[in-house]
Formats: C-alpha cells, structure tokens, sequence
C-alpha cells in the first residue's frame, strides 16, 4: 500500500512539475528573463490566414519578389471569430520565402522557396504599455528584442483595418470583423 501511495505522489508531483512548466507549443507568447521574445514553435501548425507575394509598402517596391505567409494560433482565431477581436496573447508569424519561377516542370508563375525570415507580431499589455510589439526573427534565431516603435508599430497603429492587424489582407476574416463593427473601411482606401 506505502508503495502504491508513493508511486501515486510521484505521478502527481511530476504531472504537476509539466503543468506549471512554460508552453512553447500553446501559441502564446514566451519571454526571456529580459523580455525578449522565445521563437514560437511549430507556428506551420496553425491557422493560415493569407499568403501575399511582392507586396511592399513603399512606392518603390522590393528588389525581388517575395511571399509572406500569415499564420495565428487555433485559440486566438477561434476568439476572434466570436468578437472580430484578438484577444490578449495573440501571435501573428509572418513567414517571408523566396519565390521562383523556373524549376522542375513549372513554366509560368511562381512558387515558394527558401525561408528568408519571419517577423512576428504580439498583442500583449502585461509585457507591453502599448499592447502591440514587433520582432523580427531568421531561421535560427532563439529570442529577439522588440523592434522600435517608429517601425512597424506606427505602420500598423495608421494602417491596420483591425486593432494593429492587416485584416483587410485575409479574406476569410474580413467578413467576421465587419459583421462585429470591429473593420475600418477607410483602411482599403489609402492612396
């Protein structure tokens, strides 16, 4: 019986040991001890809201053509759905391949190639007084520092047709946040 009891409590303490240990896979924000952002993990594995290929925000455009992918995690979308809000902790990883146009049996248009980078957004006010902040991560990169607010921060504060996000670039979620009141139109129209 002492042993069956032992066995029970060490069952229970390492069971507990796992839950209170950080995700790294929940598709919430992870943080260094001097507040950098951890690389989300498996971010392939959630939600993907669009992919855009060559867009750029400046008149003069990018020297290449590059593809962005847009991915969010299960929990957040599914929030979002509810309210045409995103809620506390939500992560955007934008993907950026290489494109190409010639290669195996393709003869026109382009796929995607090599990674080149992944820039991820975090809505966050315990970490954050502004709520939104911006990191830039290469394909090894472990942890990265906010990026300076005069970056993408302030692109997105003028520019997003949603909260800081680019809803007005994923189809699928246009819909829901102008059926919530939560989509400025005036974002589609800039010149």
């Amino acid at each position: 019986m002492r042993k069956v009891l032992w066995l029970s409590t060490v069952i229970f303490v390492c069971f507990g040991a796992l839950q209170a240990a950080p995700d790294s896979d929940s598709g919430k924000p992870q943080y260094t001890s001097d507040n950098k952002l951890l690389a989300p993990k498996n971010f392939r594995q959630w939600i993907f809201l669009s992919s855009g290929l060559g867009m750029s925000y400046s008149p003069q455009g990018a020297d290449h053509l590059m593809f962005t992918n847009v991915f969010v995690p299960q929990w957040a979308y599914s929030e979002f759905l509810k309210s045409g809000k995103w809620p506390e902790q939500t992560m955007f990883v934008v993907e950026e391949r290489g494109s190409q146009t010639k290669g195996s049996i393709n003869k026109a248009g382009h796929f995607q190639t090599d990674l080149m980078g992944y820039g991820v957004e975090v809505k966050d006010s315990t970490h954050f007084p502004e709520k939104w902040a911006y990191f830039n991560f290469e394909e090894n990169t472990k942890s990265a520092q906010a990026n300076p607010k005069a970056a993408c921060f302030d692109c997105h504060e003028q520019h997003a047709a949603v909260e800081h996000s680019f809803t007005q670039f994923y189809p699928t979620l246009k819909p829901v946040a102008k059926k919530f009141g939560t989509y400025k139109q005036e974002r589609e129209n800039v010149d």
